[in-house]
């Protein structure tokens, strides 16, 4: 329940703050962003295979974050922009994530609908 009221509250406090991100880290932000949604929906996948470790969790939501911005950084500094490689990178699982959830919630929907096929209502 706890988890369910922090995330509301980001969510508000995320909408009706008035804060800008400089231009020049919007690079390192997108990336960060990239790196923790990946980060969420793998949890939301180990949720439903019922392998979900809150230590992992935590260590792949910063770690993510990390490696991505330093993959940035590492790419401004060397001229190449490696911005789009972790987009990629990230935005590959991510929609890998979003499959398997949507695959397991279609599953679901369907037994559902066979157990109430059979069903009478009266």
């Amino acid at each position: 329940m706890i988890y369910i009221v922090a995330g509301l509250l980001g969510i508000l406090l995320g909408v009706f703050m008035d804060y800008t991100i400089p231009a020049v880290y919007s690079a390192y932000v997108g990336v960060a962003i990239l790196a923790g949604l990946d980060t969420v929906f793998g949890g939301f996948v180990a949720i439903i295979a019922k392998k979900f470790n809150m230590k992992i969790f935590v260590s792949g939501l910063f770690g993510n974050g990390i490696l991505a911005v330093v993959l940035v950084l590492i790419g401004k500094l060397i001229g190449i922009d490696l911005t789009l490689a972790a987009v990629v990178v990230f935005g590959t699982r991510i929609f890998g994530n979003l499959a398997t959830l949507r695959r397991f919630g279609l599953g679901k929907a369907e037994e559902a609908y066979k157990g109430y096929r059979g069903k009478r209502i009266n």
